[in-house]
């Protein structure tokens, strides 16, 4: 593992005489994955990828990314919390961490973080816009890895949890920690009402009665690492792009603010 990219792994030595162009800050959550998957499942895939990123961004577009040790407290819905060992995060937690991670890293003289997020619960947008107002030239973003390339001819059957994509992507980089004969079916029954079932309202699932038993959401048994590999290196690679876009030495707008 190249040292100057991975903060989990790294030391001062490989890190203090270097520039880097900006932080990616993996984020997932501490939750049941199925009966086959860590429970730290998003944070672990959220982390590799962004590492994945972070050397196509080096040597593709010649940038210097750092990889914060992923962030393991993530938001979770009624159903969820009530499993064994499930962690809830409040909005004000996540909040906390994000900001006190962002003040460490401006006061050492970084603008830019990402969040590489691995956890369909967690939302930053609010608290980005916080951070904004009181650190206006520190530039935030972030984006749910696992939306940043298309499924599609890959993957047979798409879930949203420990689900066929998920699970091939965890098999493509821990397949020691994945077994598929351990795996649930997935079944998820889902909402009955069609407002919510269509998206035009939303609340929170309850996973007691919108998943099965397993805490799945998909069928993972079509998953292999070769799919997974696929998926990854396309979400990598669309990370790596946006990296460049957010280091453009011209700004990510058309106009300035002295134009």
């Amino acid at each position: 593992m190249d040292k100057t990219i991975d903060l989990s792994v790294s030391n001062l030595a490989a890190t203090r005489s270097l520039h880097y162009d900006i932080a990616l800050l993996p984020w997932g959550a501490t939750e049941p994955h199925n009966l086959h998957l860590p429970y730290l499942t998003d944070s672990i895939l959220s982390h590799d990828i962004a590492v994945d990123a972070a050397l196509i961004a080096r040597t593709k577009y010649g940038l210097r990314a750092m990889v914060l040790p992923p962030v393991n407290m993530g938001s979770q819905n009624p159903g969820q919390r009530q499993q064994p060992f499930c962690i809830h995060a409040r909005y004000e937690t996540q909040r906390a961490i994000l900001r006190d991670i962002a003040e460490s890293l401006y006061c050492q003289g970084l603008r830019r973080l990402l969040i590489v997020n691995g956890h369909g619960g967690n939302n930053f947008r609010n608290m980005i816009r916080d951070l904004a107002v009181d650190m206006p030239d520190f530039l935030i973003a972030s984006c749910e890895w696992f939306k940043t390339a298309s499924p599609d001819g890959i993957f047979d059957i798409i879930g949203d949890h420990a689900d066929e994509l998920e699970t091939s992507v965890m098999l493509h980089y821990h397949p020691e920690l994945t077994d598929l004969n351990e795996a649930g079916p997935g079944e998820a029954p889902g909402f009955k009402a069609e407002a919510l079932r269509r998206g035009v309202v939303w609340t929170p699932r309850d996973w007691s009665l919108a998943a099965g038993a397993d805490t799945g959401v998909g069928d993972p048994s079509a998953a292999t690492p070769d799919k997974g590999k696929r998926f990854a290196e396309a979400c990598a690679e669309s990370i790596a792009s946006a990296i460049a876009d957010l280091c453009n030495p011209d700004g990510i707008y058309f106009r300035s603010h002295n134009s």
